[in-house]
């Protein structure tokens, strides 16, 4: 079955609101926070990265905020404890950018069945029949 028959059936037979977690670069703050809203108001729950270390400083909420490898590699671990809870992930590659921990995430959702989707490829996945 591929990942658009799954999600069909997924978006069909849940009897709770579907669990989208957003994957991507912490560069891209405004594409998180428009994906946010959208799957929000299309009755999502939305599961996101914890904070922006690569946010401007006009969008806060992490910028220049440093972390170590070790708090890296736990984030990461985090992170894909969202992807565990998620019906399926959605991917932020802006421009077609996917960073090695995207890479990462993106490859622990399909070892593990987790539908993907992906901004730059239609349809979205909030938008199937």
């Amino acid at each position: 079955m591929n990942e658009r028959s799954e999600l069909h059936r997924i978006f069909q037979t849940s009897t709770r609101p579907i669990i989208v977690c957003l994957c991507g670069s912490s560069r891209f703050y405004d594409a998180f926070q428009r994906a946010n809203f959208e799957f929000t108001m299309a009755g999502q729950i939305v599961l996101s990265i914890g904070f922006y270390p690569h946010a401007t400083s006009q969008q806060g909420y992490g910028e220049g905020v440093p972390h170590e490898s070790a708090e890296k590699a736990a984030l990461d671990e985090l992170h894909k404890r969202k992807i565990d809870l998620a019906d399926y992930v959605y991917v932020l590659d802006v421009g077609g950018y996917v960073g090695e921990s995207t890479r990462s995430e993106i490859a622990y959702a399909t070892e593990h069945g987790v539908p993907v989707c992906y901004l730059s490829q239609e349809p979205r996945a909030d938008r199937l029949p």
